[in-house]
């Protein structure tokens, strides 16, 4: 599969495997040796460990694996796309929608790490997945810098009243909105706290960006969709707010400060052994979606 691929990777040499909370270290101790038997070098992070702990040991990197659920993919995620490295999800949690080879599908051996197996033997395809690049500013000081793979939220904080946002993109006023918060996207995160909040599934291939409304006053202020290669920025008239990245803990946010959302340069390359229709599959089995709520007869 991946000899026709313009993604074409070399053979992975040294893979990382990212392990979340859930994960017991029998199956880590398996994915290890399954590896070695390959003649693979490896090295074990934990995904709530010190951040320098692994990107020290980030150069060279073939692949990362994370084991765990979502939450842990998002965090291999931040490890992965700025290095251009591929991640592969192997799911042992509950939803598992962003990974891609589901726990019962890890029997003995190397059939439960068949996935391993598989992108060695170089039957895999990359599926690029657009990263969210974030920049809080102070006036004309930088207060902070983020990147992540699902969104950024600027919401209220505490028992704060409704924040007042205004929209800038690419340089232009949108408008002045009126909100307990907002929400900038990509399409990745489409599918996550965004389509929870009211906005539309993207493709997830898509460069996009959605802006979406959290709890809007105005009834008329709906989610808009930003074409590829444009800055939104979200400057906070009245606060204080919290700014979030991939649910991750928040920053504060003033009342002056401004929060631009962009495109990463660098997309994140995700390791499939399906093809891009089974995307559409998962929303159905995993979300639900298009699944009539009354049985056919």
């Amino acid at each position: 599969m991946n000899s026709a691929s313009p993604n074409l990777v070399a053979p992975a040499r040294i893979v990382c495997i990212l392990r979340g909370p859930g994960a017991e270290q029998s199956v880590v101790d398996r994915a290890i040796k399954a590896l070695k038997e390959r003649g693979v070098e490896t090295f074990e992070s934990d995904r709530d460990g010190p951040t320098n702990a692994v990107t020290a040991r980030l150069k060279g990197c073939g692949l990362v694996v994370t084991l765990g659920g979502d939450g842990t993919f998002l965090a291999g995620a931040r490890y992965a796309a700025p290095r251009g490295i591929p991640i592969l999800g192997v799911n042992l949690g509950r939803l598992g929608f962003l990974t891609e080879v589901e726990a019962e599908h890890l029997e003995d051996g190397l059939k439960r790490f068949h996935g391993l197996k598989r992108f060695l033997d170089g039957d895999y395809r990359l599926e690029e997945r657009t990263i969210l690049q974030v920049v809080l500013s102070r006036g004309p000081r930088t207060v902070a810098r983020a990147i992540g793979l699902n969104e950024v939220v600027v919401d209220h904080s505490g028992e704060a009243r409704m924040l007042r946002v205004e929209i800038d993109v690419g340089g232009q006023a949108v408008g002045v909105i009126d909100a307990d918060g907002v929400m900038v996207a990509t399409a990745t995160g489409s599918t996550a706290y965004a389509l929870a909040s009211g906005g539309p599934i993207l493709e997830p291939t898509l460069r996009d960006l959605v802006l979406v409304p959290m709890n809007p006053f105005a009834l008329t202020v709906r989610p808009i969709v930003f074409p590829p290669g444009q800055d939104i920025r979200l400057s906070v008239l009245r606060g204080p707010a919290e700014m979030r990245i991939d649910g991750r803990r928040g920053r504060a946010v003033a009342t002056g400060d401004s929060v631009r959302c962009g495109s990463h340069p660098r997309r994140l390359k995700v390791v499939r052994f399906s093809p891009p229709e089974e995307f559409y599959r998962r929303l159905g089995e995993k979300l639900g979606w298009g699944r009539p709520l009354v049985p056919k007869k």
